[in-house]
């Protein structure tokens, strides 16, 4: 795994960027980073770049906070693609028509996934978060790019490995892909019993009680980007090529929304990649 906080300040208030994507990118026609929860319009709980068409705020200041870091991407709110997120392990192909899917409406989302990937150009793929995991994909070589919300649900499914055998159906080779893991809850913040650890235990992982530590009784703290990075690595990602970030929604109140800090009241921020051609 490389070290360093791989998420970094574009010099905008709106979003973190994640530059070792464009780096690898041919001409660098790739963006790739996920918002923070400020610069927007919302008001309390929402305040104030809520991005999530899911929760109580109004979707009019919704889309108008989209329209805003759209402005800042430079890829046009038409050109979004969205998944509905159910909490699953599926992951879906993207097109040129799929393009404006649950960027204006959560009705028409792209129907019971979580993971979304395309091999073209001017599509931003995008996903919604407020404590979960969001992971990135990228092979520069085949330019196929992929997004994958990873609850612990999602994690107990591994949608890391159904992302990166989605790659590979489009012939990519697991060494040749870029993965990320974003910006989510610490595994110091994130308390869960053993009914949820238990779901872990079948997972490819090289040391679950590295990411599910006991507190006492059948109470653990669950680092899901552990998980998640062990998972990349079994399915074949290299240490070399994988990031893992640093941040946690949960503690950095100033950057981020949390869904189990602010008791499920509270907006969602958003990764996204996409490719230009």
């Amino acid at each position: 795994m490389t070290t360093g906080e791989p998420f970094t300040d574009p010099d905008s208030p709106l979003y973190l960027s994640l530059p070792a994507f464009s780096r690898a990118a041919p001409r660098g026609d790739m963006t790739a980073g996920f918002s923070t929860r400020n610069g927007g319009t919302g008001l309390p709980p929402f305040q104030s770049l809520n991005l999530g068409l899911h929760t109580g705020d109004d979707p009019d200041t919704v889309v108008r906070n989209r329209s805003i870091l759209a402005a800042e991407t430079g890829f046009p709110l038409e050109n979004w693609v969205t998944g509905e997120q159910v909490h699953g392990n599926r992951v879906a192909k993207v097109v040129a028509q799929h393009r404006g899917l649950g960027a204006f409406s959560q009705e028409n989302a792209v129907n019971g996934t979580d993971g979304l990937y395309t091999t073209e150009p001017d599509i931003l793929l995008t996903s919604m978060y407020a404590d979960c995991v969001p992971l990135y994909f990228y092979d520069p070589e085949r330019k196929i790019i992929g997004l994958a919300h990873a609850g612990w649900k999602g994690t107990a499914g591994n949608i890391a490995g159904h992302m990166l055998k989605a790659f590979e159906k489009e012939g990519s080779k697991a060494e040749d892909i870029i993965a990320a893991v974003g910006p989510s809850i610490s595994g110091g913040c994130y308390e869960v019993d053993n009914r949820v650890t238990d779901q872990l235990k079948h997972l490819p992982v090289n040391d679950l009680s590295k990411a599910a530590v006991s507190c006492g009784g059948d109470r653990f703290r669950l680092d899901l980007k552990e998980v998640n990075r062990q998972l990349l690595l079994a399915g074949g990602v290299r240490e070399d090529r994988l990031f893992v970030s640093t941040y946690c929604t949960y503690s950095e109140e100033d950057l981020f929304f949390s869904y189990r800090r602010d008791k499920g009241r509270t907006g969602r921020m958003m990764s996204f990649i996409g490719m230009r051609k």
